[in-house]
C-alpha cells in the first residue's frame, strides 16, 4: 500500500505546470517541489505599435471566389522629398501585401508597366493619364498614387525643440497625412482624390524631450514604414467601393497552335470552364469641329474562349469557343 501512494505522489508531482495568467504574472499555486528546476519563458518589453491580428482562411474561395481585379500601386510619393528611398519602398511592398491579404483585390507592382516613372511626375504628382496610355498594353485596368502630405507628432511645436541631446523622453501621438488618387485607365477617369489625416497612439511611443518630428522619424526608418503603411490602408474600403466601377479584365500573353495563353489565372478568380471575350482595345472618338478628344468607345468583340487549364504564378490556358482573328495583348473579359 505504501508503494502505491508513493507511485501516486510521484505522479502527481510530475503533473504540476507553470499556469501563467493573462497580466503576465506567474500563478505558484502548482509550482513543482522546490529541487527540480523551474524553467520560465523571458519576455522582452513591447516596443512596437500595437495592433489586432485577424485570421483568414482562404480555403473559402475554392468554389465561390470572385474575379480579384488588379491595381497598380505606384511608388510612394513624398511631398517633403526627406524619406528615403528605402522607407518608402519598404512602406509601399508592406501596404500591398496588406491589400493582397485581404483577398479583395490585386495590388501589383510599378514595375509591370516596364515605364521609367520618374518622367512622369510633376509637382510631386503623378500624369496618371499618360502612365495610362504608355502602359495599356499590360492588362491592368487602374493605378493607385499613394502620397506623404506630412509626418508630425500631434500639437507638435518646433519653436521649442532644439535636436540636442537629452535624457529626457515625452509621450508623442503620431499624426501621418496622405493622399491617395485611383485612376481608371479605360475610362480617364480619377475615381477618388482623397486626403487622410490618420492620427496613431500607443502607451509606448515616447521620444526624446529636445528631438523634431522629422528629426526622429529620420533615425527610425523602421517605426516610418509602419506609420506609412497603417495610414494608407485606411484607404482600403474607399479603395474597393471605387473597384467596383471598373472593369475586370486581362491580356492574352501567347498564341501557340489552338492554345490561348492569358495573363489572368487562379489568383485572378478564373476557374477551368470560364468563358471570356475577347475584345479590342477602346478608341478614341475625335472631334474636328471642337478640335479635341470627346472620348473613347468599347471595342469590337472578336469572339470567346474557354478556360481549359492553368500556367505559372496567376496564367490560365484557354481554347477557341468562337470567333477568329485573336491576337498578343488583346483585352478579354469576362462573358455575361
Amino acid at each position: 500500500m505504501k508503494k502505491v501512494l508513493i507511485v501516486l505522489l510521484a505522479l502527481s508531482f510530475s503533473s504540476c505546470a507553470i499556469v501563467t495568467n493573462r497580466s503576465g504574472e506567474t500563478d505558484h499555486k502548482n509550482l513543482p517541489p522546490p529541487e527540480e528546476p523551474m524553467r520560465v519563458a523571458e519576455t522582452t518589453p513591447q516596443k512596437a505599435l500595437s495592433r489586432t491580428i485577424v485570421d483568414q482562411d482562404f480555403k473559402r474561395r475554392n468554389e465561390d471566389q470572385e474575379l480579384k481585379k488588379r491595381v497598380v500601386v505606384l511608388p510612394i510619393l513624398d511631398k517633403k522629398g526627406i524619406r528615403s528611398p528605402e522607407v518608402l519602398k519598404g512602406a509601399q511592398e508592406a501596404f500591398m501585401d496588406a491589400l493582397n491579404e485581404s483577398g479583395e483585390l490585386i495590388a501589383v507592382d510599378s514595375s509591370v508597366l516596364k515605364l521609367d516613372l520618374s518622367k512622369y511626375i510633376k509637382n510631386n504628382v503623378y500624369d496618371l493619364r499618360a502612365i495610362g496610355i504608355a502602359s495599356n498594353k499590360v492588362g491592368i485596368s487602374s493605378l493607385l498614387e499613394p502620397r506623404i502630405i506630412d509626418m508630425r507628432f500631434q500639437n507638435e511645436d518646433p519653436a521649442k525643440v532644439d535636436n540636442s541631446s537629452s535624457l529626457k523622453t515625452r509621450q508623442v501621438v503620431f499624426e501621418i497625412v496622405v493622399q491617395a488618387r485611383l485612376f481608371n485607365i479605360h475610362s480617364e477617369q480619377e475615381l477618388f482624390n482623397t486626403v487622410k489625416t490618420v492620427t496613431i497612439s500607443d502607451p509606448n511611443s515616447v521620444v526624446p524631450e529636445n528631438i523634431t518630428s522629422d528629426n526622429f522619424f529620420a533615425k527610425n526608418g523602421e517605426l516610418t514604414e509602419i506609420l506609412i503603411k497603417d495610414a494608407l490602408l485606411d484607404f482600403n474600403g474607399k479603395l474597393l467601393e471605387s473597384m467596383k466601377l471598373v472593369t475586370w479584365e486581362g491580356r492574352i500573353a501567347a498564341l501557340q497552335g489552338e492554345k490561348v495563353y492569358l495573363n489572368v489565372g487562379k489568383i485572378s478568380g478564373v476557374r477551368i470552364g470560364d468563358i471570356l471575350k475577347v475584345v479590342e482595345d477602346s478608341s478614341e472618338i475625335y472631334d474636328p469641329e471642337l478640335g479635341y478628344h470627346v472620348g473613347k468607345v468599347q471595342g469590337r468583340v472578336k469572339g470567346t474562349l474557354e478556360i481549359v487549364g492553368f500556367f505559372g504564378q496567376d496564367g490560365a490556358i484557354s481554347v477557341l469557343h468562337s470567333g477568329a482573328g485573336f491576337k498578343e495583348n488583346d483585352r478579354v473579359e469576362i462573358y455575361q
